[in-house]
């Protein structure tokens, strides 16, 4: 269990801080993101539930996931708003709350496909700045720290080895699961070469930020180690760009 004990109010008054959490699929990104925003009072931004949410919408429409062109269309007359929820954001796509038809697995393998056209990208991006561009957020994605903010105060990486970020995505599907684990494994792969390898903001750790390889940890762990970084970077003076 995840200790529920807060600590003192970290943040300056008046400090718009933005963390940004980067990492590869299975890594526990949004797990951190979510106890950090709770923790030290930040708003949540999860970017792979606004890729989902294109993701939704271009298969709905039927569109051929390879076709950079169609779905640049798409995008141009598309709108994704991020609000806060209980536990998670609540995704409006158009308009509709599509936050419960995110997590399946032909949503998840889309969202991969569709993220590799750098139209798709600059779109994202241009949202995602907007809904932070006031501060005070935890953003976690694959680029954050690199090409959304690249002046964020706090860059972690978080990363771990496939095998075992095959086997947390495994345990996270649940018996409902059409897959056995070697297949998750081997997806997870398959979606780590295409976000490492793309030719616009492919996956990489920024050259500042604290790389946090949690193969060896316990959730408990991690997070603990997350807050550390966190309540270090907010120890020193404010940046000033």
């Amino acid at each position: 269990m995840i200790a529920e004990e807060k600590p003192s109010h970290l943040i300056q008054p008046g400090r718009k801080i933005i963390v940004a959490i980067d990492g590869p699929a299975g890594a526990g990104k949004s797990t951190v993101a979510r106890h950090i925003a709770e923790h030290f009072g930040l708003m949540n931004l999860e970017t792979g539930a606004m890729y989902r949410a294109f993701a939704l919408k271009a298969l709905r429409a039927e569109l051929p996931l390879d076709d950079g062109n169609a779905l640049k269309l798409l995008a141009d007359e598309t709108t994704i708003r991020l609000e806060p929820g209980d536990e998670n954001n609540r995704v409006l796509l158009d308009g509709e709350d599509v936050t419960g038809m995110l997590r399946n697995q032909t949503v998840t393998e889309a969202a991969s496909r569709v993220s590799v056209f750098p139209p798709v990208r600059a779109w994202m991006v241009r949202l995602q700045q907007q809904l932070a561009s006031q501060g005070g957020v935890v953003m976690e994605g694959r680029d954050i720290g690199t090409v959304v903010f690249p002046h964020a105060d706090v860059k972690i990486f978080l990363d771990a080895a496939p095998e075992v970020r095959g086997l947390r995505r495994f345990d996270q599907l649940g018996p409902k699961s059409t897959q056995q684990p070697e297949e998750v494994i081997r997806d997870l792969r398959a979606r780590d070469a295409r976000d490492r390898n793309r030719a616009e903001s492919p996956l990489k750790a920024a050259d500042d930020a604290v790389v946090l390889d949690s193969t060896e940890m316990t959730l408990d762990q991690v997070v603990q180690a997350a807050d550390a970084i966190v309540a270090a970077r907010l120890a020193e003076p404010a940046r000033h760009s």
